[in-house]
C-alpha cells in the first residue's frame, strides 16, 4: 500500500457576495480565510468540491 495522494488547496478570493452553498463547500474543504492553504486527500469527492468553487481556489501538487 502506497501513501495516499494529496493536493494543496489555497483560497485565493474572499467569500463575501458568494453563494451560500459555495461558502459551505469552501468550509468543507477546511479553508477559513483568504490565502489559507490546506492539504487534502485527492479523492473524487474532494475534486468535485474543488471544481464547484474553482473560481475561488487554487490547487497545487
Amino acid at each position: 500500500m502506497g501513501a495516499k495522494k494529496t493536493m494543496k488547496v489555497t483560497l485565493v478570493r474572499g467569500l463575501p457576495r458568494t453563494r451560500g452553498d459555495h461558502r459551505a463547500t469552501v468550509r468543507g474543504l477546511g479553508l477559513k480565510w483568504t490565502n489559507h492553504t490546506v492539504e487534502v486527500e485527492d479523492t473524487p469527492s474532494v475534486r468535485g468540491m474543488v471544481n464547484k468553487v474553482s473560481y475561488l481556489v487554487k490547487v497545487t501538487g
